[in-house]
């Protein structure tokens, strides 16, 4: 069992667009500052599954859409998924992809010029059982399976129409009940690791041009503490990676710093791992710039900030209370980089902050609460 340590024709047409514009409005109106952007999380209901969505403002604030939460066409869990990333976004902006952990699915959803995510087709087998994470490079795929009989990572290709199809050949196995955690791409999308939380280890890739993988020598690697659920590369310095130690123990949190190699291979970093004095660092972002890394603190309810140095060591800044908080996991920048989007599945909240370089201010209009039902896993904002 994974560790949860760390919610007629022209008539319809018509009808549909009133809906929109409904949404839209309803959003726009519950704030005097207009609509620069959304929120989504993967809501891992059980039964049928959801997102949430909510609107965003350009004050921080959030305001659920009309009509949320909406239908994700899976299923999913109603428990904790103990990962990073079970929500991604392309690139572009035009597709939310999504796990159905509880029905072994990913979900294609387009974003709509006024924040309503549509289904396109239907989900897709995600080549394994349970899956928790997903990470996107271009229009490639890949997915990290944790079930019971079918722990993996497996590849697809995203198509411009939103259609998923999986990579034959591309199904990389991990022992059962490792937990697979996180699984993610560098920013130029030649490298991709896959954290291990119970075995409390990385595995860690070449990404092949056909899109295959091709595991580096000595992976996977023993991290350097318990309890691997998050792990981000630097957005400007691909090379350098970061990934939490959440399972150390009380007051012992740690984040390691890794250079990864040529092949693949992986080597610490300066003084790594860097503790933060908090307990149960779950889950990490790092700022568009690459000089600051926030973690998610999830039994301490703050978040710790990091001065990433040019060699990727890093220098503790200090930790911000999340107001109201408690079992706080995933967390994302907005495109600005203005303010800091957190998941707060144990409280049931969406908390936002102000991001100021390394310092952070939750808004006055923070927290603002999730639909009831859901079990929230991860958080992407546009």
């Amino acid at each position: 069992m994974r560790t949860r340590t760390c919610l007629a024709a022209c008539g319809s047409v018509l009808a549909a667009t009133i809906g929109l514009l409904g949404a839209a409005a309803s959003a726009s109106a519950s704030t005097t500052t207009p609509v620069v952007g959304y929120t989504y999380l993967d809501g891992n209901t059980a039964g049928a599954n959801t997102i949430d969505a909510f609107a965003r403002h350009a004050d921080g604030s959030v305001t659920p859409l009309a009509g949320a939460p909406f239908a994700a066409g899976g299923a999913g869990t109603g428990a904790g998924l103990a990962s990073q990333g079970a929500i991604q976004v392309t690139r572009d902006g035009r597709y939310l992809l999504a796990v159905d952990a509880g029905s072994s699915q990913i979900s294609v959803l387009k974003v709509t010029w006024n924040g309503v995510p549509q289904l396109v087709g239907e989900p897709v087998p995600s080549g394994g059982a349970e899956p928790v994470t997903i990470a996107i490079s271009g229009g490639l795929v890949y997915v990290g399976n944790a079930g019971p009989g079918g722990s993996n990572f497996t590849g697809f290709r995203l198509h411009f129409d939103g259609s998923l199809t999986p990579i034959p050949g591309s199904t990389y196995t991990v022992p059962s009940g490792a937990g697979v955690a996180d699984v993610l791409f560098n920013s130029t999308g030649n490298r991709l690791v896959g954290t291990l939380v119970n075995t409390s280890q990385i595995d860690s890739f070449v990404v092949r041009p056909d899109g295959l993988l091709r595991a580096a020598a000595g992976s996977p690697f023993t991290a350097q503490g318990l309890g691997q659920i998050g792990a981000e590369f630097s957005p400007t310095r691909p090379h350098q990676l970061f990934v939490s130690n959440a399972h150390n123990g009380a007051g012992l949190g740690t984040v390691s710093a890794f250079r990864d190699g040529f092949g693949g291979e992986l080597s610490s970093v300066g003084s790594s791992p860097y503790p933060d004095g908090q307990t149960a660092p779950c889950w990490v972002e790092i700022s568009h710039d690459g000089r600051y890394l926030f973690a998610v603190n999830t039994a301490s309810s703050n978040i710790s900030s990091y001065a990433i140095n040019r060699d990727g060591s890093l220098t503790l800044i200090g930790s911000t209370p999340i107001r109201d908080g408690g079992g706080d996991i995933d967390a994302r920048l907005s495109p600005d980089g203005r303010t800091l989007s957190v998941d707060g599945a144990g409280s049931h909240i969406v908390s936002v902050f102000a991001v100021n370089g390394g310092s952070l201010t939750e808004l006055p209009s923070s927290p603002t609460p999730l639909p009831a039902g859901s079990a929230p896993a991860g958080i992407v904002v546009l």
